[in-house]
C-alpha cells in the first residue's frame, strides 16, 4: 500500500492532488506545526496580469501551534474578499457556473478552524478532479515521532509499504530509516499540466481552483489524472 502525506492546505494546486491520487491511502498531518508564509492558509488565483495571494488570516497562537489547532481570525472580512476575487476573476470563465456555487456557500459560512476550512475545501475538489483515495487524520493514528521517525510512524500505523514524498523530500528526509523498517521511499515526480487559462499566457502552480474553473470537473479530471 502507497501511503503519502501532507499539511491540510488552503485551496491547494494541482501537485497536491497529483500525489493523492498517485496513493492508496492520504494522511492529513493535522498535528504538525503551523508555518507562516507557506501554504497553509494562502494560495495563488491568476489575475489579467500574473497572479495574486488568496490568504486566510489567524490568531496568532504560539512559535510551535499544531496545525490542527490554529483559529481563523474572522475580525478581518477576508470570505468577502475571497469570494469577490473568484468572481472578479473567473466570472468569465467556461466553468464558473459550475463551480462557484461550493465556494459562495463555503465562504457563506463563518469558520474558525483553519484545519477544518482546509479539509472542507480539500475534500470538494477531490471529488471534483474524481479521487476517491482514502484520508485519514494524523490525529487519528497517535503518533509519537518526528520529522522521518513521524512519517515512518504512520507508515506502520496504516501498514503501508510503500511512502510517497513530494520531490522536496530529498532535501530533509532521512533515507535509510525507510529501508531500515521495511517501507521503499518512492519520490513524486509531477509534470505540471498547461492547459487554456482565461488570461494567457499560461502561468503554472496556481490553486486547483484555476483549472475547474477554466476546465469543469470533468475536463480538470482528465487533464491531471492522465498521468497517474
Amino acid at each position: 500500500m502507497i501511503v503519502s502525506v501532507h499539511q491540510p492546505q488552503y485551496i491547494p494546486w494541482l501537485g497536491y492532488f497529483d500525489k493523492i491520487a498517485r496513493s492508496d491511502c492520504f494522511v492529513f498531518l493535522d498535528c504538525v506545526q503551523y508555518k507562516e508564509r507557506e501554504f497553509q492558509n494562502r494560495n495563488r488565483i491568476r489575475l489579467k496580469d500574473g497572479w495574486m495571494w488568496l490568504s486566510v488570516p489567524v490568531i496568532a497562537g504560539g512559535a510551535r501551534q499544531p496545525i490542527g489547532a490554529v483559529k481563523i481570525d474572522n475580525g478581518a472580512d477576508w470570505r468577502r474578499t475571497h469570494r469577490e476575487s473568484l468572481r472578479t476573476w473567473y466570472g468569465g470563465a467556461p466553468f464558473f457556473g459550475e463551480q462557484f456555487p461550493f465556494f459562495d456557500e463555503t465562504y457563506a459560512r463563518e469558520w474558525e478552524s483553519l484545519s477544518e476550512l482546509n479539509v472542507h475545501i480539500t475534500r470538494y475538489l477531490l471529488k471534483a478532479l474524481a479521487i476517491s483515495t482514502p484520508l485519514v487524520f494524523e490525529s487519528e493514528l497517535k503518533i509519537s515521532g518526528t520529522s522521518t521517525r513521524r512519517i515512518v510512524e504512520i507508515c506502520k500505523a496504516l501498514k503501508a509499504d510503500t511512502y510517497l514524498s513530494g520531490g522536496g523530500g530529498r532535501e530533509y528526509l532521512d533515507e535509510p530509516l525507510f529501508a531500515e523498517n521495511g517501507i521503499t521511499l518512492r519520490y513524486q515526480e509531477f509534470t505540471h499540466p498547461v492547459y487554456e487559462q482565461r488570461f494567457m499566457p499560461f502561468e503554472p502552480y496556481m490553486s486547483c481552483v484555476d483549472l475547474l474553473f477554466n476546465h469543469g470537473a470533468a475536463g480538470s479530471s482528465a487533464l491531471l489524472l492522465h498521468k497517474a
